[in-house]
């Protein structure tokens, strides 16, 4: 009787793709605890067999891109974070407006992450208010906090002075 084994992936290179393949996009220490080593990442990005997105992320070149893409790679750079205010209402495509930073709400004695791309704008959120109304969306294999309709129409308007007024409404409008 002839059984077929599932490959494994034995070398780090393959280890790397296969972890890539299944979760869209990785950061370095996620790499590292599959086995696969800080200079075979540099070498595999050298190479071009990985695109590094940002300091410690990455992805295979041939991903594919949703639109949310870059939602995605900001909860991979802030894991504690939830997408919400104009990024979360884009997402749940109750304006017309495409945000030009990545709105991230952080608790209220976090540190604000620094990285380059995407744009991001924290808001901080006390932490009760971190909690309630997230849904957990899949973005290009990453599963991305975002908060729902309502909690995201609430916190516009209680953050309508650095937001506007105006956007507030144009959420609640397309809610209802």
């Amino acid at each position: 009787l002839y059984l077929m084994a599932e490959k494994v992936p034995h070398t780090q290179r393959e280890r790397a793709f296969s972890f890539l393949k299944s979760k869209g996009m990785a950061r370095l220490n996620e790499l590292i605890a599959e086995g696969v080593t800080a200079s075979t990442v540099s070498r595999l990005e050298r190479e071009g067999a990985l695109v590094r997105l940002a300091r410690g992320l990455y992805q295979l070149p041939d991903a594919s891109i949703d639109v949310h893409h870059t939602l995605a790679e900001a909860a991979k750079l802030v894991p504690k974070g939830v997408i919400c205010l104009t990024s979360a209402l884009a997402y749940h495509e109750l304006t017309d407006q495409i945000p030009a930073k990545v709105w991230i709400a952080i608790g209220p004695k976090d540190w604000r992450p620094k990285f380059r791309y995407p744009p991001a704008r924290f808001a901080h959120f006390p932490s009760n208010h971190l909690q309630t109304g997230v849904e957990r969306h899949v973005i290009d294999g990453v599963e991305v906090p975002i908060f729902g309709t309502a909690k995201t129409i609430a916190d516009l308007f209680r953050y309508r002075r650095t937001i506007g007024i105006n956007v507030a409404l144009e959420g609640l409008r397309g809610a209802l």
